[in-house]
């Protein structure tokens, strides 16, 4: 049996991601979202959901970049404070203990303390209602050293417990469960692996 609700922003969970903005003076000011997501592979393509009177909105339709930091439980109440308090009312850098890195393409900062960081530039802005959606190129990834696996070369995010959100709660990403394409491999029962 199932109850029936109004419309709602019932998917989930998402990624708790710390989206990093500047301006073209190079003031740079960064925000939590879940509202983002992958668009295309090939190019690579993202988006991210961003409401206009967000102090960080001026400054990614201004500049036409941002990026994206994935974050981790270690991480997760410096993304919530980022996330709860503006950027007009001080420095959220400085507040959230977290520290900016130069990114190789865009001007914008990258997170130090994500393990992944998307660098992305805006080819496209859409008015949805509350929030409007920034369709960008993912032009360079920044990967932290301590993810990936030195005899393969691959990244392993399972060494990060990614956090996730979900209706108002954070979350870490919990036990692996298999790898892509398992369930059509001989003897398809779930791989649990719990490091």
């Amino acid at each position: 049996m199932k109850q029936h609700w109004p419309a709602g922003t019932m998917i989930s969970p998402l990624p708790a991601i710390i989206v990093t903005a500047c301006d073209s003076e190079g003031r740079s000011n960064l925000f939590t979202a879940s509202w983002t997501g992958i668009l295309n592979s090939e190019p690579p393509m993202c988006y991210v959901s961003i409401r206009p009177e967000r102090f960080s909105y001026p400054m990614v339709k201004e500049t036409m970049q941002f990026a994206l930091n994935l974050t981790t439980p270690a991480m997760a109440k410096a993304t919530d404070l980022v996330g709860v308090t503006s950027g007009r009312k001080g420095d959220k850098w400085a507040a959230s203990g977290l520290t900016p890195c130069k990114a190789k393409i865009i001007s914008c900062p990258l997170v130090e303390e994500s393990p992944v960081s998307l660098e992305c530039r805006v080819r496209e802005i859409v008015p949805l209602g509350s929030h409007d959606l920034f369709i960008a190129d993912i032009v360079s990834v920044a990967v932290d050293d301590a993810y990936i696996n030195p005899e393969t070369g691959k990244l392993d995010l399972m060494k990060s417990d990614l956090l996730v959100y979900a209706h108002g709660e954070y979350f870490s990403l919990g036990d692996f469960i298999g790898y892509f394409g398992w369930s059509l491999k001989k003897g398809s029962d779930p791989i649990v692996r719990r490091d």
